[in-house]
């Protein structure tokens, strides 16, 4: 299924439009600079998300998963923001856009149906703003072990890479 190939695929397929974004970009300084802060902002709310999500644990109902049900999902959408400004190119929004509304439509439906099968009522009831909430604190261990240290390292590595189309520019 088109869906599922998606959201297994989702971060491959980034590297491949990661690469195409950057032949595109067209980043000044002061583009590249608002782009950044917008995906810093982005990244922060990422990290906001991991450091309370116990993934495939619970129906996580800490941090930013009292206001949203995909936070990460939201934090990499802020990002994609980020990079497509800091691109000044509309080409790669429109790259952009299709790469994320592709991608994390599908990742998000995967992700429902699977919290569905292995929580049930739990995750029904959080979906539907009625779940129980639980209260925790950010936690930098956690954090790691949901792995977002790719994400900070990637968005890294894509800002340098932008920096260097622009000194090249």
């Amino acid at each position: 299924m088109i869906r599922q190939f998606l959201a297994r695929r989702r971060v491959a397929l980034g590297f491949v439009s990661g690469v195409a974004v950057v032949y595109l970009a067209q980043p000044t300084w002061r583009w590249l600079a608002l782009g950044a802060v917008v995906a810093l902002i982005g990244q922060a709310v990422r990290l906001w998300a991991a450091g309370h999500l116990e993934k495939s644990r619970e129906v996580t109902s800490s941090g930013p998963y009292q206001f949203t049900r995909h936070p990460l999902y939201a934090g990499s959408s802020i990002m994609a923001l980020g990079v497509a400004v800091g691109c000044r190119s509309a080409v790669v929004a429109v790259v952009v856009l299709l790469y994320m509304a592709a991608t994390i439509t599908a990742a998000i439906r995967g992700e429902e149906a699977f919290l569905r099968e292995r929580f049930g009522d739990a995750y029904d009831a959080y979906a539907e703003s009625r779940g129980q909430r639980v209260s925790r604190r950010f936690s930098w261990e956690r954090a790691w072990r949901n792995k977002e240290y790719r994400s900070i390292t990637g968005l890294i590595l894509f800002l340098a890479a932008l920096a260097g189309r622009a000194l090249w520019r």
